[in-house]
């Protein structure tokens, strides 16, 4: 088994490795739900800080995940998309929040005590005379104001009426605000981290049950409904994700819907959920073959498996993204593959299935305690055959603490 090569962690990496670590916070009753207000305070105190050193005035949030970040507000009625919602969070002051009239109730159970809404839908006015009121309102006749720009943002309000936004503004600058955003969000409270090991647990006792759920002549979507039933049965709130594939000897389509194809003796079945509990995800996979592994299965998987002892082994506060990317492709390539298409081997997680960073051989995010991530090595055995491996953990001062429970290091058979 590969050593760390840092004395202090030889005893950690090793349990790490073979599953031995103790289980990570998550009782065996679920964690609470929401948050006290001293978090979202925290997270204030946090941006503001962040926008000072930017020179911004304020941040305008138009999306989800950043909206339920500084507020607590968590519901599915994000789905539509007839209504745009807005938070302004001032480098000064308390966060405001300007939301469809529908929205002003749930609005006003969160920590947030200016709330500004609107009769909605109204398409030729769609909140945006009250938000541009609001603006002037809080922060004067000037100011820098802060909208996430880059990758992986998005701007959940027409164009036409961001640029109708602007043209109100007179005296008001919009700057690209990403990596103030990045830096608050990827690294997570200690109440963001056991919601996320609290469903990791509930996907890895799943996990464990394949081989009594999984058997050689049944359809592979009914594989899935019944994975995702014994999701929802042990506690998760949903299950947004759940992807996977079966094919002889190893897959290369990870994202389409399962079909109806019988499973066969000779695949490899791979399932990959994220679930999610209170609205936070794990995210990863496991694969079994059905019936007695090929070689060239086997030792696909060992060499993924190796491959993510790899990353975890340097997984350490200072390493980068890059770092964790070119520990898992030196294995994969030493071993005679090449990396799988997904193009990035790993990723963070939390509120959403994705986030920053990306495992990638340019990504050189300097990782540092408390921010949770995924290892995903993926290799290609041949065209159309390939194979994929996932775990999740934190990033603790003395290393990487697994939140997902540890695969087995041989290639599980089902029976």
């Amino acid at each position: 088994m590969r050593k760390n090569t840092i004395p202090d962690h030889v005893a950690w990496t090793d349990a790490l490795h073979a599953g031995t670590l103790p289980a990570p916070s998550s009782p065996l009753i679920p964690p609470k739900r929401g948050f006290p207000v001293s978090e979202f305070q925290d997270r204030l105190a946090r941006a503001q800080r962040l926008m000072t050193e930017a020179g911004l005035d304020a941040l305008l949030i138009t999306t989800e995940a950043e909206f339920r970040y500084f507020t607590g507000f968590l519901s599915q009625f994000w789905q539509s998309p007839t209504r745009p919602w807005f938070l302004l969070v001032p480098a000064v002051g308390r966060p405001t929040a300007v939301v469809p009239g529908i929205g002003y109730p749930p609005v006003a159970e969160t920590w947030i005590d200016d709330i500004r809404s609107w009769t909605s839908p109204q398409p030729e006015d769609e909140g945006v005379s009250l938000l541009a009121e609001t603006m002037r309102e809080i922060l004067g006749g000037r100011a820098r104001v802060g909208v996430p720009m880059g990758p992986e943002t998005t701007l959940r309000m027409p164009l036409a009426d961001y640029d109708r936004l602007r043209g109100l503004l007179q005296g008001f600058s919009f700057h690209d605000a990403t990596d103030v955003v990045k830096s608050l969000r990827m690294v997570k409270s200690e109440a963001e981290i056991e919601k996320i090991a609290h469903t990791c647990r509930i996907a890895s006792d799943v996990f464990d049950l394949i081989p009594g759920i999984a058997t050689a002549g049944q359809p592979l979507i009914e594989i899935f409904r019944a994975v995702k039933i014994e999701l929802l049965k042990r506690g998760a709130d949903d299950v947004p994700y759940l992807v996977g594939a079966a094919a002889p000897g190893g897959y290369d389509n990870v994202i389409s819907p399962p079909g109806n194809r019988p499973l066969t003796a000779g695949d490899v079945l791979m399932i990959d959920t994220g679930t999610v509990y209170d609205g936070y995800f794990c995210d990863f996979d496991r694969n079994y073959s059905i019936g007695t592994a090929d070689r060239a299965a086997a030792h696909g998987y060992a060499t993924l498996f190796e491959a993510t002892n790899a990353a975890l082994d340097i997984a350490r506060p200072g390493a980068t993204s890059g770092d964790l990317f070119r520990a898992m492709q030196k294995v994969i390539v030493d071993n005679g593959y090449a990396c799988g298409n997904v193009g990035r081997l790993g990723h963070g997680l939390g509120m959403q299935l994705t986030e920053w960073p990306s495992h990638t051989n340019t990504d050189e995010t300097i990782l540092v305690p408390g921010m949770v991530l995924t290892l995903e090595p993926s290799l290609d055995m041949k065209p159309g055959q390939g194979m994929v491996h996932e775990e999740n953990f934190v990033l603790r001062e003395n290393g990487p603490q697994l939140l997902s429970r540890r695969a087995p290091e041989q290639l599980p058979e089902v029976h």
